[in-house]
């Protein structure tokens, strides 16, 4: 759900930095998959081991996993973020080189970040209404208000 999001992340930021799209801001993006889509299966991987272990409706299991794994996905979002900042700031020699990888990254993990936390409970109801078992629209309605 995150990963065009990382990438539209990563380009924003490419732009307002003035700076082009190199192999080395490519290679950023592509660091960029790795960390969002963890994010993600840690968040859906919980709600599926709390929805067959204690047998709870999908909108139930899923909240559950965002109030949960909530700060894990934050303190691994935060440490790459921050790892990347220097990078990003373009400090040492041969920061001309480095500083689109590290913008790369940053812009890219703010932006999929805000994202990802959003749409990953979205899209796992979605997807469990097509399979036949989902929640009626009561049962999203209400998950919706309480997430806003």
């Amino acid at each position: 759900a995150g990963l065009p999001s990382a990438a539209v992340g990563a380009l924003i930021t490419l732009q307002l930095a003035g700076m082009e799209l190199t192999i080395i801001a490519t290679i950023g993006i592509v660091m960029l998959i790795g960390i969002v889509k963890k994010n993600a299966i840690m968040m859906i991987d919980f709600a599926l081991d709390v929805q067959r272990s204690q047998g709870l409706k999908p909108a139930e299991a899923i909240r559950q996993a965002c109030i949960l794994r909530f700060r894990p996905i934050m303190m691994t979002t935060l440490a790459a973020l921050m790892g990347a900042l220097p990078i990003a700031l373009g400090l040492g020699a041969g920061a001309e080189l480095r500083a689109p990888l590290g913008l790369a990254v940053v812009g890219g993990l703010i932006l999929s970040q805000a994202v990802t936390l959003y749409i990953t409970p979205v899209i796992y109801l979605a997807l469990d209404r097509f399979s036949g078992s989902g929640p009626d629209e009561r049962e999203v309605a209400d998950f919706a208000s309480k997430a806003i």
